[in-house]
């Protein structure tokens, strides 16, 4: 039985460009299921993950145009809105295009809560931009009255910032692992949406809080709480490589976490770009995880095969 957690890029549903419409939306979502059916045709079972960034933001915009006739929806249930709508489209697109090519498979969207240490340093610091750009006279207005931590950008426009407190625990993980390991053939699980959703336990209740989790190590933790040996990153370049962008960039084949550590200390790796992958990659492989593959949606058919993307192992 072959199995691998994939967590697909912010792309797969929305590139830059795009306006956002449920049409251009379904189209990006066929191609990537396309490129999922060919791993899965290949005898794979699989848990998805997705980021949901423009989605997210497109949902906050509404709340915020909608809010002299509704009542404002709080951040985390934005994301759980984003979680079933991107995976309504993908249990949608997937089965269709599974069902063309004869293959049987079951799909599941999980509403996906993620634990979090309401003691996180990340809450005292909010870092992770979303939702729209503001003029800095807009400024004040949403500190007042939403209560909204706002700070400038590099094009000098001012975005919302919010915590981004590291996942402990994938509330959902005992049903994924489950379905996934349950030795019938059949099972493709959507879980862990745009990071999922960030709780804390207060009182030996779950309560969800205002942040946004790194999807990438959200879905490493994931990958480790259901015991999977195997996690695909798919992002926007073929290959990691060294000195990125410059004349004597060197494209990396396999690298072990030892290297993989000595060079993200060296600065390859930036939060902004790589970074968040590597360091991802890291948790899983430290944890008892058997290899990690980085690479685009369009190479990954050869990179499976070995002649392409980067394998990061033990």
């Amino acid at each position: 039985m072959k199995t691998a957690l994939v967590a697909l890029g912010g792309n797969s549903l929305l590139r830059p460009g795009d306006k956002g419409t449920a049409e251009e939306q379904y189209a990006h979502m066929r191609s990537t299921c396309n490129i999922l059916c060919d791993m899965i045709g290949d005898g794979y079972e699989l848990v998805l993950t997705h980021g949901n960034g423009p989605q997210v933001g497109n949902i906050l915009i509404q709340n915020e145009l909608a809010s002299q006739a509704v009542p404002s929806m709080p951040l985390d249930i934005c994301v759980a809105q984003s979680q079933g709508l991107i995976g309504y489209m993908f249990q949608q697109v997937l089965s269709n295009e599974l069902k063309k090519r004869g293959i049987k498979r079951q799909i599941f969207s999980i509403v996906t809560q993620v634990l979090v240490d309401q003691e996180d340093p990340a809450f005292d610091n909010p870092t992770k931009f979303i939702g729209p750009y503001y003029s800095k006279s807009k400024i004040d207005e949403f500190k007042n009255k939403m209560g909204w931590v706002m700070k400038e950008t590099d094009n000098g426009m001012y975005r919302r910032v919010v915590p981004s407190p590291k996942p402990k625990r994938i509330i959902e993980s005992p049903i994924i692992k489950e379905l996934v390991f349950s030795g019938e053939e059949g099972y493709i699980i959507i879980a862990a949406g745009g990071g999922g959703i960030p709780v804390i336990e207060k009182e030996g209740s779950y309560v969800g809080v205002d942040g946004v989790i790194d999807k990438d190590l959200a879905s490493a933790v994931l990958a480790t709480n259901i015991k999977e040996n195997f996690f695909i990153m798919l992002t926007r370049v073929d290959q990691v490589s060294l000195n990125f962008g410059q004349p004597d960039q060197k494209n990396i084949d396999s690298i072990t976490v030892k290297e993989a550590l000595n060079y993200l200390e060296e600065g390859h790796f930036p939060p902004g770009s790589m970074g968040p992958k590597i360091k991802a990659s890291l948790h899983f492989l430290k944890r008892g995880g058997k290899k990690v593959l980085i690479t685009s949606s369009e190479k990954l058919s050869s990179a499976l095969e070995g002649e392409n993307g980067t394998y990061i192992h033990p």
